[in-house]
């Protein structure tokens, strides 16, 4: 009889939560009720949308996943996205933001921060880190689940991005707040030229670029963004200290690759069957070495400019 009334209970008592949580949430804007994390479409969405680029398929859904199941993580997830210009870097970054939060990019706990825009005075770091170590802070203690995305982190002060060190680690808690359940994204160029070798020298040779392994490029990436001066972590005590979970390298765009960028712009303007703006745009775009014609020089970033040239 006990465990009958032990049983009902605890059934009441969980209803009565979620109807009191759903409540809430209808007139809450807090962290808790827009954190909605959704695998499935993620994984789905890396697998549709991201065309040539099977390491980042691999490692972002697989290291998202794994961080999302430790209810009580031992450090933030630290992500580091590295390749050429429109390769899919920063769309990679916005999947990460719709696909963790209800109100997807638009949420007031996914943070975006541009150098260009946020840091744009030399002369004025001390002030810079004084302001982004208090931006993060402060969001953290609002939003344990934050998402710090960090773009053309080429064009970052050197020396900036080290004061963000003690929430990378793994035993940052201030004022009660768990720092280590926090997401970041880096984006950057740096390390491109690696990356690009590497992947010119399977196609030289004839091998299949899936067959290139992250043990091939994370160590190379990690070294060149160190010592490149032009590099936001530029002897940074981050990469010292080896806070960032996984260097993320996006391949090259070949022609193949550049075409289906193309199509999926034109369906989304309702012109799917324009094969023919497909294959012009293909012819028209720029590929490099010059004598083999490998790789596209721009990837798909002037896709939709080029698209408005031939509808």
């Amino acid at each position: 009889m006990l465990a009958i009334l032990a049983v009902l209970f605890l059934f009441i008592f969980n209803t009565s939560h979620c109807v009191f949580q759903k409540l809430y949430c209808t007139i809450s804007e807090s962290c808790d009720c827009d954190f909605k994390p959704n695998m499935k479409d993620l994984e789905w969405d890396l697998y549709k949308n991201v065309y040539g680029q099977h390491l980042v398929q691999e490692i972002v859904s697989e290291e998202v996943a794994k961080f999302l199941q430790n209810k009580s993580p031992s450090r933030p997830l630290v992500l580091s996205f590295h390749g050429s210009k429109g390769t899919g870097k920063t769309l990679v970054s916005s999947m990460l933001g719709n696909h963790l939060y209800g109100t997807a990019m638009s949420s007031p706990f996914v943070h975006q921060f541009v150098p260009t825009l946020h840091f744009p005075l030399p002369d004025r770091m001390k002030e810079y880190r004084y302001e982004l170590k208090s931006w993060v802070e402060g969001n953290l203690t609002e939003c344990a689940r934050s998402v710090f995305i960090f773009d053309e982190m080429e064009k970052m002060p050197a020396g900036l991005i080290d004061v963000l060190e003690p929430f990378l680690g793994p035993s940052h808690v201030v004022f009660r707040t768990n720092y280590r359940k926090a997401i970041y994204v880096f984006i950057s160029t740096s390390g491109e030229e690696v990356i690009n070798k590497l992947a010119l020298q399977y196609r030289q040779a004839g091998r299949e670029r899936e067959e290139i392994r992250l043990v091939d490029l994370q160590g190379d990436i990690a070294q060149a963004v160190y010592n490149s001066s032009t590099s936001g972590f530029y002897n940074s005590s981050i990469i010292q200290e080896k806070l960032i979970t996984r260097f993320v390298p996006f391949l090259p765009l070949g022609r193949v690759h550049v075409e289906r960028c193309a199509r999926r712009e034109l369906c989304q303007r309702g012109w799917c069957s324009r094969s023919d703006v497909v294959e012009a745009v293909g012819a028209d775009t720029v590929y490099t070495p010059s004598k083999e014609q490998y790789f596209s020089t721009t990837g798909c970033k002037a896709i939709p400019a080029k698209i408005n040239l031939y509808l």
